[in-house]
């Protein structure tokens, strides 16, 4: 067997247990609606219990979804800017399913101000979320990703580009996206000889989510790709032996296009209007 067929294996995620934080819409829904299709058991640990007037879905909702699709579902109300909500979701989902496989740090806030109209509050929930809330579930996961014979931490944030154009619109989110990337890179680093796999992955375009469509409308949606793009590239990525890549900054569609798929036109929101690309991609 050669270094690529190697690299290209697959295991299934029947019986693997994911815990993804933000799961109850957006990226984080698709990927556990199509690791639930393998069989997975999958944690839904997100703030959502309640119903949005203005935003679609809940723990409950997805938990129903995951189901349906084959899975089984633990939906979790947690706030991970707290440590102890946390500790309570992982110690619960050791009493429900036994372990964990993979953790998806998913979770994320977004405000897209310069600096001077950048209010504090927003730039401490941007760090609280993704920055220390990525480090803190991460933290608190890893002791029982270690017992995992295919573990895999991944991130949802960007390959660090020094550009100066992706810090002068928004430092604050741009700061916060890079310290869950810095997570990534250290972590990948200092668990590498434990075989945990950890890495990041983003989208080359713009992901129809409910946060695109409160920054750019419908217009912005029209431009957009539909969330199981990056679903279909985390599964590729989750399914691998964690031995064999890691500290990996993965792009969706090359993620696909190294599994064969190079026709992404189904993954077109609206198709035929030209794609926005995503922030921190030259």
């Amino acid at each position: 067997m050669n270094h690529r067929e190697t690299l290209n294996q697959q295991v299934s995620l029947r019986g693997k247990t994911l815990f993804i934080t933000g799961g109850s819409r957006g990226i984080g829904r698709a990927i556990a609606l199509k690791a639930a299709q393998d069989g997975a058991q999958i944690v839904i640990a997100s703030k959502t219990a309640e119903p949005h007037p203005k935003l679609e879905g809940t723990i409950f909702s997805v938990a129903e979804e995951i189901k349906t699709a084959g899975g089984k579902a633990l939906p979790l109300q947690v706030d991970i800017r707290d440590e102890e909500q946390i500790i309570e979701a992982v110690e619960k989902t050791i009493q429900a399913f036994g372990g964990i496989d993979i953790l998806i740090n998913n979770a994320s806030a977004i405000t897209l101000t310069p600096m001077l109209e950048t209010e504090m509050k927003k730039f401490d929930l941007m760090f609280d979320i993704n920055v220390r809330g990525t480090f803190a579930t991460s933290k608190i996961c890893l002791p029982y990703l270690k017992k995992s014979k295919n573990p895999h931490i991944l991130t949802l944030s960007p390959p660090l580009n020094m550009n100066p154009k992706w810090f002068a619109a928004h430092c604050a989110y741009t700061m916060s996206k890079y310290g869950m990337s810095m997570c990534v890179l250290s972590m990948a680093e200092e668990f590498k000889e434990q075989g945990i796999a950890v890495n990041a992955l983003w989208p080359r375009t713009a992901i129809a989510t409910a946060a695109i469509k409160m920054l750019g409308g419908d217009k912005l949606l029209a431009a957009s790709r539909k969330p199981e793009i990056v679903a279909d590239a985390a599964y590729f990525i989750v399914t691998k032996p964690s031995q064999n890549r890691t500290g990996v900054f993965f792009i969706d569609e090359e993620v696909l296009k190294d599994e064969g798929i190079e026709d992404l036109s189904s993954y077109a929101f609206h198709p035929g209007t030209p794609l926005m690309p995503d922030f921190f991609l030259d």
